[in-house]
C-alpha cells in the first residue's frame, strides 16, 4: 500500500535535488504581509497597528541586504529548511517563493507572543532579519534545531 502524505509534505518536499533532505516545514506568515483582525468600531486602530507592526518590526537592513531580498508575499507560505537550503514555497503546490542557501541562516530567535500567532525571526550572515508568525511555538524550536544542527531529522 503505497503511503498517503499531505499536501504541505508533498508542497515542501517539491523541487528538492535529489541528494537535498529535508528536515523541517510548517506554515508561516511574513509579518511584512500579515494582516491584522479589524472589528467594525476599532478599524482605525487595527490599520495603525498593522502600519507600525509592517514599518518597525518586520524586517531590518537596507536595500542590498539578504532580508530586503525577499519578495512581497500575500498570506501563508510553507518555511521548509532543508540541509542545503532555507525557503518560502506556497503552501499548495510548492512553488519556491524565495530561497537563501542555509549557510545564510545565523539564527531563528522566538520573540515574545504579541498576539494570538508565535512570532519568531530568522537572522541571517550580514546580520538582518525577518519577522515570521506561525501557530506554534514547536514549529520555532523546529526551526531553530533544523538551522543550528547539521544532523537534524524532520519534525514537522
Amino acid at each position: 500500500m503505497s503511503e498517503v502524505i499531505s499536501v504541505q509534505h508533498r508542497a515542501a518536499l517539491s523541487q528538492l535535488a535529489p541528494d537535498e533532505q529535508l528536515l523541517t516545514y510548517a506554515m508561516v506568515v511574513p509579518v511584512k504581509s500579515a494582516e491584522g483582525v479589524k472589528i467594525k468600531h476599532g478599524k482605525i486602530g487595527g490599520m495603525l497597528g498593522d502600519h507600525l507592526m509592517h514599518r518597525y518590526g518586520a524586517q531590518s537592513g537596507g536595500a542590498q541586504s539578504i532580508a530586503a531580498a525577499m519578495p512581497a508575499t500575500s498570506g501563508a507560505l510553507l518555511m521548509r529548511v532543508t540541509d542545503q537550503r532555507v525557503g518560502l514555497v506556497r503552501h499548495g503546490d510548492g512553488t519556491p517563493v524565495w530561497e537563501i542557501p542555509r549557510a545564510w541562516v545565523a539564527q531563528v530567535e522566538r520573540r515574545p507572543r504579541l498576539q494570538l500567532m508565535a512570532r519568531f525571526r530568522v537572522h541571517y550572515a550580514d546580520g538582518t532579519w525577518l519577522a515570521f508568525l506561525t501557530a506554534r511555538r514547536r514549529t520555532i524550536e523546529a526551526f531553530t534545531t533544523a538551522v543550528t544542527n547539521t544532523s537534524s531529522t524532520r519534525s514537522c
